[in-house]
Order: structure tokens, then sequence, then C-alpha cells
């Protein structure tokens, strides 16, 4: 039995910051790759597919290990884009620590700040690096100075630049060797350290060591972030870097490899595994490949594992199989059948996993980082007999994406939920390029939901006199649920009142048919429970009960009432002092509400609500409002009821 330690990396940027050129560069660097890839000649590591190489930008998570001595990394590359934030969302969530990268040139972007202010959130260790410092225009100073200011008040430069802004930067990394380096780390520690700043004034301050073994303290409980220089392109102080993903990132350590199941036996869990589902692939005959990362406990191939699921409208869901493929990333090939706690394996077996997929129970999966997908749009194929077609390709890219929240129409189009346009042109180009089915995106509009104003029943019986429709008794009571529960299915019936077919009919219906309620809008926060049942053996069928169910579950619904709610986001708006006005007078007319306002020298924090009608035109016009230095930050808030003179209909 041996252990290892595993260091689960993210590398996260706004766009153009030279995020993917970095993680080629840590590849290569540490001989995981033998040639570096190009961004613009599309043959970089991480971004495979074909229209990640064209566009440029990073689409979905990707996974490439190295290693650093002892040290095994699972370097994680993630979008950048915001259409694709549900992408960093699901990463962070498997992250042991992060590099955030930026432009010396562009400085802290918009988006720069979106993700720092995440990581910090979480207390996620995370390191800084400064990149682009060899090209024209680039700063140190006054780019530590706005990171200071705009990102992070306690950080530590780790290193300074010579000749920076020119193709002969070099970067200088910082020595404990060095008294005028010691002093700086010292004092950024002393901040919140009361013993280490009488220390620092009686003149007894700390050694080499211990000031090493501080910062990595600070840096892995997330208050202090050491900040490094270079260019990703050249090379230039990524030695450093790789350094301080070794010294300062918290790697966990795995409980040790253990004895192989028996030859032709199954695999079995020592301990209670848990974990989570943050990519998958589909390969060329359709396989799924899903990227496991494991919290605890240990998995081997042929394990049978159970898998928990939360859809969109809150139901829970099981699904339970065996891993016949099992390829810890990283591992060497003796232990690579074999998955411990802080790693990341490839596996495959499980016909139906999807991203977002847990392993153990979903109570510790903890609340999204970043709002859901408040946009809707109708897909239809350029030829309609390719409708079918296109649902089932719609449906393998919500298995990729679950946030896309597929969904078939009655006048056969589909419903497919997104975050923004650009997100929209990449699902319509892999419809086309990897599907081979053309795709027409209708405008997107706001997503609504009803909810049950009140209680409403409903019962329709068999007529044993010959006037009945079906062979079967439906009778159910509809009511509200509590908010965030999605739709509840219960039974007031004896168990076992309903043969098991037709018990199981009338529950998918049931939620099948809550897709779409009285104003035509998807029913959530929903308790439905059968009050009645009957059949006729041998004469009723499941369809019986499958045709009568919507039926029934329609005048339950109208009895109760449904109200329409509109999708909130509370917000967080950081803008410069005199654009105050403008940018107010724009988030009025989006319908939103200022709770709060605090006015600085030179910038303003906005906070309040925003109903999501009016975020996709807000958020358009804030860079020409803001002189581009507005900083929008939103998560979910409460539904708003709409009124009955704005409802909006669909597009």
């Amino acid at each position: 039995m041996h252990t290892s330690r595993t260091l689960n990396l993210g590398i996260l940027a706004h766009v153009d910051a030279g995020k993917t050129s970095l993680t080629e560069r840590l590849l290569f660097d540490t001989g995981a790759i033998d040639r570096l890839g190009s961004v613009d000649a599309g043959s970089t590591r991480t971004d495979s597919g074909e229209l990640e190489r064209r566009r440029g930008i990073t689409i979905r998570t990707a996974v490439a290990p190295f290693r650093l001595g002892d040290l095994g990394v699972n370097l994680i590359d993630t979008p950048g884009h915001s259409d694709f934030v549900a992408e960093v969302g699901r990463a962070l969530g498997v992250l042991d620590g992060a590099v955030l990268v930026l432009s010396a040139v562009e400085g802290v972007q918009a988006q720069t700040r979106v993700l720092m202010r995440t990581l910090r959130r979480l207390r996620l260790p995370t390191l800084v690096f400064v990149n682009k410092t060899d090209r024209p225009g680039a700063r140190e100073a006054g780019t530590l100075a706005d990171i200071r200011r705009r990102l992070a008040p306690r950080v530590v430069p780790m290193a300074t630049v010579h000749g920076i802004g020119t193709p002969a930067a070099r970067t200088v990394p910082g020595s404990y060797r060095d008294p005028a380096f010691r002093d700086l780390v010292a004092e950024a520690l002393a901040e919140d350290d009361d013993v280490l700043l009488a220390r620092l004034v009686d003149g007894t301050p700390p050694g080499a060591g211990e000031l090493r073994a501080a910062l990595a303290d600070r840096t892995a409980r997330g208050l202090i972030h050491p900040v490094y220089f270079g260019s990703a392109l050249s090379g230039e102080g990524v030695a450093a870097l790789l350094d301080g993903i070794a010294a300062y990132l918290p790697a966990g350590e795995g409980p040790g490899v253990v004895d192989a199941p028996p030859e032709g036996g199954p695999g079995q869990l020592r301990t209670a595994a848990t974990g989570t589902v943050f990519a998958v692939e589909r390969g060329a005959s359709g396989e799924r490949t899903a990227y496991l990362r494991l919290f605890s406990g240990e998995l081997a191939e042929r394990a049978r594992i159970t898998l928990h699921r939360r859809a969109a409208d809150g139901t829970r869901t099981e699904h339970t199989g065996r891993i016949t493929f099992l390829e810890t990333v990283g591992a060497p090939p003796d232990t690579a059948r074999r998955l411990t706690a802080g790693g990341i394996a490839r596996i495959r077996g499980l016909p139906g996993i999807r991203v977002g997929d847990r392993l153990g129970s979903l109570a510790d999966a903890g609340p999204p980082h970043f709002a859901p997908p408040s946009l809707e749009s109708v897909v239809r194929p350029v030829r309609p007999a390719d409708a079918a077609r296109l649902h089932a390709a719609l449906a393998v890219l919500a298995d990729q994406d679950p946030l896309i929240g597929t969904r078939a129409l009655p006048d056969g189009g589909t419903s497919v939920l997104l975050y923004g346009e650009v997100q929209k042109e990449v699902v319509a180009a892999t419809l086309d390029e990897e599907f081979g089915v053309g795709a027409v995106f209708e405008p997107s509009t706001t997503i609504l939901r009803e909810r049950p104003a009140g209680t409403g029943e409903a019962l329709e019986e068999i007529d044993r006199h010959g006037g009945h429709l079906f062979w079967a008794t439906v009778g159910l009571r509809v009511e509200p649920g509590a908010r965030g529960s999605g739709n509840v299915f219960r039974r007031d019936t004896e168990l076992g009142a309903l043969p098991l077919a037709f018990d199981r009919a009338v529950e998918e219906t049931v939620h099948r048919t809550l897709d779409e309620g009285p104003h035509g809008r998807p029913v959530t926060d929903c308790v439905v429970t059968l009050t009645r049942s009957g059949f006729v053996g041998p004469v009723s069928t499941a369809a019986d009960f499958r045709q009568l169910t919507p039926l029934v579950l329609a005048r339950a619904l109208a009895a109760a009432g449904t109200r329409l709610y509109e999708p909130c986001h509370r917000y967080e708006l950081d803008v410069p002092v005199d654009c105050l006005s403008a940018v107010t007078g724009a988030l009025a007319a989006a319908g939103a509400v200022v709770g709060e306002t605090v006015v600085g020298e030179e910038e303003c924090v906005l906070r309040g609500v925003i109903p999501a009608r009016g975020l996709a035109g807000f958020e358009g016009k804030l860079p020409g409002l803001a002189r581009g230095e507005g900083v929008w930050w939103t998560m979910p808030g409460p539904d708003r009821e709409v009124r009955a003179g704005e409802r909006p209909g669909r597009a």
C-alpha cells in the first residue's frame, strides 16, 4: 500500500487572457505533452473539439494530468465565455485549488472579477498569474494596484519583471533568502496576525521556513493570493508558477491503493464512496465516458454504484449500474483501475449517466455557484423529417449539460434552456456538424413557470354500464408544494391497489403532463396525490391510465388555479461613480429594484433584484453605460408573480 497526493487544479480567466495557452505551457513544461499547441492553429490539447478550435474559445471542461515530483496534478481547463458559466460552475465543485489568469495589458476585466468573487466566496485556494508581460502596454505596478483594488485586497507579488512590455521581458522570482522579499511576505501575513505584527515591530521577524509555511496556510484557507508574472507563450515565469502550485495549493491525501478485487469477481467499495460527475464525453459509437471526481471512499472496475440526480423541476431520481471501465486520470498502469479519494477517473458502463449525477447523497451537493439559465428558445429542424433526430441529438447534448433542459412541445418543436446567444450558436453548430441535423432557433424568451394557487381535486371512474371511455379509475388532488421542492407525486391509495405497470403509468404521466400548465408554462412546486384508483382485469391496460391521467390532472389544476411566476435574480453591480445616473436609469427600464447603494470615492455598489426578462437587455447596455468598467454579479433570487397585464407570450 502507498499513499498518493492529487491536486485538482482549475484554470480560470476572462476570454482572451491566455488561459488555454497557459494550460498548454504547463503541460509542455512538465513533460505531459511533447509539443506546444496553439490556439490560433487549433492544435491545443484541451480544446479538442472542432468548434473550440475554430472559435478559439473553450466550450467544454477538459482534464489533463501532469506531475510535479510526487504530486499528481489534474489540470482542469474551463470555459471563459460567460455563456458557458454553467461549465465553470461544475468545475468549481471538483477543484482543490485554482489559478486565475489575467492579462498584464488589459488588466482586471469584468469576467475576471466575477470569477474571483466566486472563488473567494468558496474560499477556494487561488494563485493569480498575470500573463502577457512581454506585450506592448503591459504593466506591473498598475496591474498589482488593480488587483488589490478590484479583485482581492490581500495579495503577495511573488516576482518582479524586468523590461516589462517588451519581447525581452524577464521574470525574476522572489527569494526567501532576500530580506526585502521576506519583509514583503511578512507584512502581507501580518495584516490578520497580531502576534506576527508584534514580532515585526519588535524586530524579531520569522525565518524563511516559517514564512513559507504561513503563506501556504493562508493561501489554503483562501485568505491571501500569491501573484505571479510571466508569459504563457514564451514560458517566462511559468517555472515559478509551477513551484507555487506545489508549495501553496493544498493537495488531498488519498486513502491509498488497496488490494485488487478477486479475479473475475465484482469490485467492492471498502468505504462509502461519494463523488460527482462533472463532464461527459460521447464517443463515435455513442458510448458515454464520464469524468467522476471522488471525494471519499474508493471505486474499482466492476463496482456496482447508484447515482442520484436532481432534475430541473426538483424531481430526484436514482440510477444504478455497473462500472465496466475505470481509468484514473494520471495514474500509472498498475493502479489506474482503482480510484481513491481526491482523484478523477474516466468511467463507462452506465448508459444513462449525466453531468451533475452524484455518487452518495444529494444533500452534500451544495447550492449552485451560478444562476440557472433564464432564457428559453424553441428549436425546429430545417427538414421536418429530421424532427425525431433533432430531439434525440438535443437529448444527447442535455446529458453533457443538463441545464439545457430540453423538452418536446406539442407542436413538434423542442424547448431548450440557454444562457445566451453565443451558446445558442454553438448548440446550432454542434447539431449540424456532429449530428448532421440543421436546426433553426426562434428568438429567446424568458422562462416562466406556474405554481398552484390552491387545492383542487378531480375524479374519473370506470362506468360499468358501458358509457366509459377508458377502463380506468383515477382520482387526483393538486396542492402547492414548498418553494424549490419541484413536483412531488404521492399516493393515498393502498399499496398494491394497482398493478405496478398501471401505477407507474399514472406517475410518469403526471410528471409529463406538468410540463405544460393552464397558462402553457411548466408547473413546478406542485404536490399531486393519487386519491382513487381502479381497474378491471383483464380488460384494463396501462394505455387507459396514460390517456385518462392528463384529463383528470388538467381538471384538478383548473380547480386549484395556477399563478404565473417569472424568475428574478439578486444582483450586485460595481460601476464608476460618474456612471451612476445612467446605470440606475437603465436598471429601472429593465424592471429592476435597487435595494441598496453604497457610494465610494471612485466606484459605487448597487444591490437589488432584477427580473430575468430584463437581464439580457441590461447586460448588453452595461459596457457602454459604464465604459466597460461595470462588474455585474447575479444569483438566483425569489420568483415574482407576473401580473395579468404584463404576461408575455411565447416568441
